[in-house]
């Protein structure tokens, strides 16, 4: 097939031509953007190093081959092997703020950050915040993100898999976050001995049926940051199991298990967990204060 790299010439070529190709595709949004038009805008303008706002000025702004040639190149690798576009990018956003992600972590998609954005109100309350866990942190989003939320806190992020760790240090360095953010080699709360004021995870928690009918685009992601067990609560059940002693006294612990929520429910017949509505959408997300943690835990 002639390749098209001679017959487009301006941004707003290539961004119509992103647009036919990924309509007539059977391509997964669920990775940063939710449509053909915004998954091209962001494809072609980041490729270019430009604005996804404001850009009108750079429209009819003719490309050098080099450019043409990389986002031609793009955009098939999109449509033909379904590659998340953050990793052809090789950066994602959240909260409004830019990371660093490959395929050795997720890409970022948690409603955590609605949360983030409204500091954790109303379910912190008065909580001073000194220190936060993002627990099974991935990228370092969740984490990092809180840091520029709470801008006296201490924010260890933990995660299992050193490549993961590895891309978290990476987002601290963007950041300029290596004074109050740090990463800890950890399985859950294994190698963890402080305690926080607020513990924020996005475990994996895919079930076995869910993992094997997803669409192709997450079978580029890690399967360590997914998959779950046959129930998609392995790792929450050691969550929930473990907190409290990695709580203070008047902690916060919220944790996102998307569709496995109603089983976590379920299994917890008198541990009062609060799920949590969003606006912009998203659910599965539990709140829990350490006290009643530690209450659950000295009846059961």
């Amino acid at each position: 097939m002639t390749s098209p790299v001679d017959d487009l010439a301006t941004v707003r070529d290539f961004l119509r031509y992103a647009c036919s190709r990924f309509a007539k595709s059977p391509l997964y949004f669920g990775h940063g953007t939710d449509n053909v038009w915004d998954e091209a805008v962001q494809l072609v303008m980041r490729s270019l190093h430009l604005p996804l706002e404001n850009n009108n000025l750079f429209l009819d702004a003719r490309l050098v081959r080099e450019e043409r040639e990389l986002i031609l190149e793009r955009i098939e690798r999109r449509v033909e092997e379904q590659v998340p576009l953050a990793y052809l990018l090789g950066e994602a956003w959240f909260m409004g703020l830019p990371f660093n992600v490959d395929s050795r972590v997720l890409v970022p998609r948690s409603p955590l950050a609605e949360l983030l954005e409204n500091g954790l109100q109303p379910w912190l309350g008065d909580v001073y915040v000194e220190r936060i866990l993002d627990l099974c942190t991935g990228s370092g989003c969740i984490g990092i993100a809180a840091a520029t939320v709470f801008e006296d806190a201490k924010v260890d992020l933990a995660d299992i898999s050193t490549d993961a760790l590895a891309v978290a240090d990476s987002n601290i360095t963007l950041h300029q976050l290596g004074e109050r953010v740090r990463t800890v080699q950890s399985d859950v709360f294994s190698n963890l001995n402080e305690r926080y004021d607020v513990i924020l995870s996005n475990p994996p928690y895919v079930n076995a049926h869910d993992l094997a009918s997803m669409p192709a685009e997450f079978g580029h992601e890690p399967v360590l940051g997914l998959a779950a067990g046959e129930d998609g609560l392995e790792i929450a059940h050691r969550i929930l199991a473990g907190a409290a002693d990695r709580l203070t006294d008047n902690g916060l612990l919220i944790v996102e298990v998307g569709n496995s929520w109603p089983e976590l429910d379920a299994a917890y017949p008198q541990l009062p967990l609060t799920w949590l509505e969003f606006e912009n959408g998203g659910d599965g997300v539990l709140a829990i204060v350490a006290k009643d943690l530690r209450k659950y835990l000295s009846n059961s």
